[in-house]
């Protein structure tokens, strides 16, 4: 499955109300290590249905990343029943981010 983009007005039906864990990419634009981790994001939503993978750019929504204290990007959040229940700052490998959910 392709990744998804969050908005504010999309996270509750999107993360909080999914039946699958979540994985949320907080990441901007201009963010040189969130273009490093991003194909790796990818092709993680593409090898994994059982999950649902979705992106959120900080600085068009600012009110998420504050809510989650998201002071580095990027960072990864991993949902499961609409709480967070992991989380990763930076590059990592696809190994540590599968090992998260």
């Amino acid at each position: 499955m392709a990744e998804i983009t969050i908005t504010k007005d999309t996270f509750e039906e999107v993360v909080l109300k999914s039946d699958k864990p979540v994985l949320v990419d907080f990441w901007a634009v201009w963010c040189g290590p969130c273009k490093m981790l991003a194909p790796t994001v990818a092709e993680i939503a593409e090898e994994h249905p059982e999950i649902v993978v979705g992106k959120i750019n900080v600085d068009d929504e600012p009110s998420l990343a504050r809510k989650f204290g998201i002071m580095s990007i990027p960072t990864l959040i991993v949902f499961k029943d609409g709480q967070p229940i992991k989380k990763s700052v930076g590059v990592v490998s696809k190994a540590a981010i599968e090992a998260m959910f």
